[in-house]
């Protein structure tokens, strides 16, 4: 394996599958027996979901709602999103923590940075919820944060598209794509990889991104074969 400690970052979005909103859970448990490829092969994991697929703060704000209000349902979504994946992974046998910033004892740990890392040191999956605990910040902050704090080698951001395009190629058949790119051709070249924000903050601590396509069976392992898969994003 290529890299020792990783971090993950998965979008609420691609819980939904097919669907228009909430959890797929097909979608759910192929993540979690991909998950599992890795754990076994003594790849340490940390989890960052987003919460987009049941509420996106910015989305409440644009229909009148108070920002802070939007931004706390929103870190509330991506705790109920990491509850039904630690679900998933420890029905394929996979021991996992949720850990989350805002505090719900009952349902997850505080986030405390030893314990996270005793707990990834032991094996287990930790995941990361409620975002940083403070409103303004994205789930790709946070998952850069939790990153840099917990010493990951590697944020591994799993999406739907197989890495980084020229444009859309979604919607620009003419887009082609990077193998490998800097932090700087990023910015010059105004592509959107994480919001300014997390891309910045990965980018002073030298903590390289590999984008690739999460939905394709196999994937997560390959990356961490060292195959060329995706888009990696370093210095």
């Amino acid at each position: 394996m290529q890299y020792k400690r990783i971090l993950l970052k998965l979008s609420g979005e691609a819980l939904m599958g097919n669907r228009q909103y909430g959890i797929d859970p097909e979608r759910l448990k192929d993540y979690a027996r991909e998950i599992k490829t890795i754990t076994e092969r003594n790849v340490e994991v940390a989890i960052v979901i987003g919460g987009g697929n049941i509420f996106r703060g910015l989305t409440g704000v644009s229909t009148g709602m108070d920002r802070v209000q939007g931004d706390h349902m929103g870190m509330l979504a991506t705790v109920i999103n990491g509850l039904a994946l630690q679900s998933a992974l420890e029905e394929e046998g996979v021991p996992t923590r949720l850990q989350s910033a805002i505090k719900i004892n009952e349902v997850a740990e505080p986030f405390i940075r030893r314990r996270a890392m005793r707990h990834l040191e032991k094996g287990r999956v930790v995941i990361f919820g409620g975002g940083t605990g403070n409103p303004y910040f994205t789930t790709d902050s946070a998952a850069v944060l939790r990153a840099i704090e917990i010493g990951a080698d590697v944020i591994l951001k799993g999406t739907r598209v197989d890495g980084i395009y020229t444009s859309d190629p979604e919607k620009d058949t003419k887009a082609t794509k990077f193998d490998f790119i800097s932090f700087d051709d990023v910015l010059r070249k105004g592509l959107k990889v994480m919001d300014t924000t997390a891309f910045t903050l990965s980018q002073e601590n030298e903590l390289p991104i590999i984008v690739f396509d999460m939905n394709t069976k196999g994937n997560l392992l390959k990356v961490l074969s060292g195959e060329n898969i995706g888009t990696k994003v370093n210095m």
